[in-house]
């Protein structure tokens, strides 16, 4: 193998991709996403603070809550009730105001006030809910609230849905770059009759499919970087995040060169990409809802390249952590890599033939 042959064939379609519409495609889709997810669809993700509360005596902490723009305020008629909407997530927090508490706070008494918060609240709707119940306290108390705060947290602790919509994004960097790309380049060629004529060069076939290889890899981890930089998700480990999405390239690039040796022409290349929608899909599936069994996104082949990414990336954990899941992301990838050569000999042949 001529690694001078494979950077020629490399160096042609890098400067030739940016007049692809694919390859146009490749770089406007992830920000599009990010832009449509992350910005558009903001309000929808990130609701006002929701506040729950159990008046017994006609408090004017509650009065006050009703007047202020950005809270909404649901009464409930007891404890109970509020603890399971809490739990539910029907609301970001929950106070219980028992009766003559305005009383006993003006009196300089210390009553409990009980504040609830739901574990899977936004940070930013507790701070917000529990620093305006402080205050509405020192407004009846004429100072320092005399009470004590007893805050129980209902719930395991949830990210927030634009964090969990990152997997979601980095995927498709991932795949419309390191497989559509790859595998459209071949195709174009295929039946633009060119490939055929560079094989009949001293160019070999494996020389041709490493050199689409690495362009997928290229493509995929500048795009699989710049996506999660645009989404906030490099984090301190970046040197770290850039090996996980590296490997992640690398395997889907893989899957792009075998898209394009099977593929016989563009609408064939494009039912395959289709029928495999939802199989490579799946696994970001199970970031948007945790309650899923996960084990089950281990069936998925991209399982092994989005776990990577979103430990490290958006967890914070350092590549040591996620060593199995690259080993078996490397495994995926040798093993497609073989049946993508065994497969390009037959693919030699037919276009030997024609």
């Amino acid at each position: 193998m001529s690694l001078r042959r494979v950077w020629a064939v490399l160096r042609k379609d890098l400067a030739l991709g940016p007049r692809s519409p694919a390859f146009l495609w490749a770089v406007v889709l992830p920000v599009a996403i990010t832009v449509i997810l992350q910005v558009a669809f903001g309000s929808l993700f990130d609701p006002e603070p929701r506040i729950g509360v159990v008046d017994e005596g006609d408090s004017a902490i509650t009065a006050a809550l009703a007047d202020m723009e950005g809270i909404t305020l649901t009464l409930v008629p007891d404890e109970a009730t509020l603890r399971a909407r809490v739990e539910a997530n029907d609301v970001d927090a929950g106070l219980v105001l028992p009766a003559g508490f305005d009383d006993a706070v003006r009196a300089g008494e210390r009553p409990l006030l009980e504040f609830w918060i739901g574990g899977e609240s936004l940070a930013s709707n507790r701070i917000i809910l529990t620093v305006t119940t402080l205050d509405l306290l020192r407004e009846i108390a004429g100072g320092d609230p005399p009470v004590t705060v007893d805050v129980v947290t209902f719930g395991e602790a949830s990210l927030p849905i634009a964090t969990r919509l990152i997997p979601v994004i980095v995927f498709y960097a991932l795949v419309v770059a390191g497989l559509f790309l790859p595998g459209s380049s071949l195709v174009e060629e295929k039946e633009q009759g060119t490939l055929g004529a560079v094989l009949v060069t001293p160019t070999r076939t494996g020389e041709v499919l490493l050199a689409k290889w690495l362009l997928g890899i290229v493509l995929a981890a500048v795009l699989g970087v710049a996506t999660l930089a645009l989404n906030g998700a490099l984090g301190a480990r970046w040197l770290d995040v850039a090996g996980v999405v590296l490997v992640a390239a690398a395997l889907s690039g893989v899957l792009g060169v075998l898209v394009g040796v099977v593929a016989k022409d563009s609408a064939m290349m494009l039912a395959i990409v289709k029928g495999m929608g939802i199989f490579l899909f799946a696994p970001t599936l199970f970031y948007l809802f945790p309650d899923w069994p996960q084990w089950i996104a281990r069936i998925f082949p991209l399982y092994w390249i989005i776990e990577p990414i979103w430990q490290v990336a958006v967890m914070g954990e350092p590549i040591s952590g996620v060593w199995f899941e690259i080993a078996v992301a490397l495994a995926i990838t040798a093993g497609l890599a073989g049946v993508a050569l065994v497969l390009a000999r037959r693919m030699r042949a037919q276009l030997a033939g024609s």
